[in-house]
């Protein structure tokens, strides 16, 4: 077995780089994932793996530690000098952790929801440092305490659920140190997180970086990330690298076309014109909603208040941005205006009093306010064909429909956004994230809808996709006068799509204002705060 150098090089002689991966093929079966990836990292460097997904990034991150094992590999990759692309088992488990570690793009589907946070790290800490129980949990709290969480040793018996996002972040950073690897890779470490929460652990993983002295590849589709947190950058295309470069040179003088439309691809445009005269499609008045929790005396359930005392109105073609971190009640908000989470207060939807009619009444009013889900996948069935998923509301709410006259529906509303006709008879698989949350919009438009609630839209999305989403809402609200509740925590996006934005925090309404009184006079401090992390 070869040895790995840890000794500095001489000074006369290069230093060996922490990783170098040479002429990179990774394919499934027929399918060319990457294609002749050549890069390296040094000591102490950021360097970032950029592009939109499918680009291959991911895949080539998980290479780099053998964890593709279904997969056909050629090309070289050598940690600190030494080949392991045909390293025996054990080898690569001392690689792990010990030299390289990585940090995945969510942390939910990393952590094991059966044990405690605490559990996890002693656990890595002891198959990896060797370390007894005892000295295991006192590292792992000096970990928690390096990464920032707050009031670290009473989290440590907090289960994965309990946690925040970013706080579940920062215990997969702490995991991903225990043992002081040289290369940390971070697989979109920020995707899932608010503009603040990013800034807070961009922060903490550049300071970590220069502390340790270690090397970071950092895989993202955000450019705006890279810009200041990378030196260098490989960006990828259909599994290939297409430019590379420092961070200052590729933002400066990108060559490749592919990078300048990455740069370039951010929303832009204003929300269209609606007027101002219209009666409010919907309307609420001191609306509150909440959980029941726990149990208080005598077995009474105590209520905990996602959303408080807010009062809002959605005209015909206007757009309400709902904004705020996770946990602000922005989704309890949209979730009670529909009449799905039950809530105290006044709603009416085209002056019927939606707090106050009957389920059935209720059901007929349906077809007119629709909702678009974050995350298409997951709302989509995957064992329906997508005619199916659109043509569903249809047999609901008109069954007098012939199958010809559903097609014809069908057809239209996914010209309407912009898909071809043709695929409906594919499954949601057979589409790009971009595609399957045109199919979620279809769906919503099917019924011909007065109102539609977006909630997150396109956080899970890449940037040129997001821009994408971005113009086919205007185009659509355009054309139907469609009124837009707009919840996001992506303030570019929504300045691109609202006419008026909602500041919402800890369930309650900080600020609200036209777009450009919040972007240009904002009036808190949270809000400067989101404004300054967003833009």
């Amino acid at each position: 077995m070869t040895a790995v150098r840890t000794t500095p090089a001489a000074a006369d002689e290069p230093a060996v780089p922490i990783l170098q991966v040479e002429d990179l093929a990774v394919s499934f079966g027929d399918t060319v994932a990457v294609e002749s990836a050549s890069f390296q990292i040094h000591q102490g460097e950021t360097v970032a793996l950029v592009g939109e997904s499918g680009s291959g990034k991911s895949v080539t991150a998980l290479s780099l530690l053998q964890l593709l094992p279904h997969s056909n590999q050629r090309g070289s990759i050598r940690i600190l000098g030494e080949e392991i692309t045909k390293a025996p088992p054990r080898r690569l488990q001392q690689i792990r952790g010990a030299v390289v570690s990585m940090v995945f793009q969510e942390p939910m589907t990393s952590l094991n929801p059966l044990h405690t946070v605490g559990k996890q790290i002693v656990e890595s800490l002891m198959l990896h440092a060797g370390l007894g129980r005892s000295a295991s949990r006192t590292r792992a709290l000096e970990l928690l305490d390096r990464v920032g969480l707050a009031r670290a040793s009473a989290r440590l018996n907090d289960y994965p659920h309990q946690l925040s996002g970013g706080e579940r972040q920062r215990v997969m950073i702490a995991m991903a140190l225990a043992n002081q690897p040289k290369l940390l890779i971070a697989d979109e470490p920020t995707t899932a997180l608010d503009a603040t929460i990013q800034k807070q652990i961009l922060a903490l993983l550049s300071d970590l970086r220069r502390d340790l002295d270690m090397a970071m590849l950092l895989i993202t589709h955000d450019l705006g990330i890279v810009r200041h947190s990378a030196d260098r950058l490989y960006v990828m295309q259909a599994g290939r690298i297409v430019e590379a470069g420092s961070s200052t040179e590729v933002f400066s003088h990108p060559r490749h076309p592919y990078t300048r439309r990455l740069i370039e691809a951010e929303p832009t445009g204003t929300a269209p014109r609606f007027d101002r005269t219209d009666e409010p499609v919907l309307r609420a008045n001191h609306l509150s909603a909440g959980y029941a929790i726990g149990k208080g005396w005598f077995g009474k359930r105590r209520v905990q208040h996602a959303v408080k005392d807010v009062t809002l109105a959605v005209r015909p073609g206007e757009t309400v941005g709902i904004v705020g971190e996770s946990g602000s009640g922005k989704s309890t908000l949209g979730f009670a205006l529909l009449r799905l989470i039950g809530s105290t207060g006044e709603i009416y939807f085209s002056d019927r009093p939606l707090h106050a009619i009957r389920s059935s009444e209720l059901k007929r009013l349906r077809r007119r306010m629709q909702v678009v889900f974050q995350d298409p996948y997951g709302s989509l069935s995957p064992r329906m064909t997508v005619r199916a998923i659109i043509e569903e509301g249809l047999r609901v709410h008109e069954r007098g429909l012939s199958t010809r006259e559903r097609e014809a529906r069908v057809a239209q509303v996914l010209a309407d956004v912009r898909l071809d006709p043709a695929t409906m008879d594919r499954y949601p698989n057979e589409f790009s994230g971009g595609q399957r949350q045109r199919i979620a919009i279809a769906r919503a438009l099917i019924l011909r809808p007065d109102l539609l609630v977006l909630d997150e839209p396109t956080s899970a999305l890449d940037m040129t996709v997001q821009a994408q989403i971005v113009d086919l809402l205007r185009d659509l609200q355009t054309r139907h006068r469609l009124a837009y509740l707009f919840i996001s925590h992506d303030l570019k996006v929504v300045r691109a799509l609202a006419n008026r934005i909602i500041v919402m925090r800890s369930g309650t309404v900080v600020e609200q204002g036209s777009v450009e009184q919040i972007f240009e006079r904002p009036q808190t401090p949270y809000t400067r705060e989101l404004i300054a992390a967003a833009l």
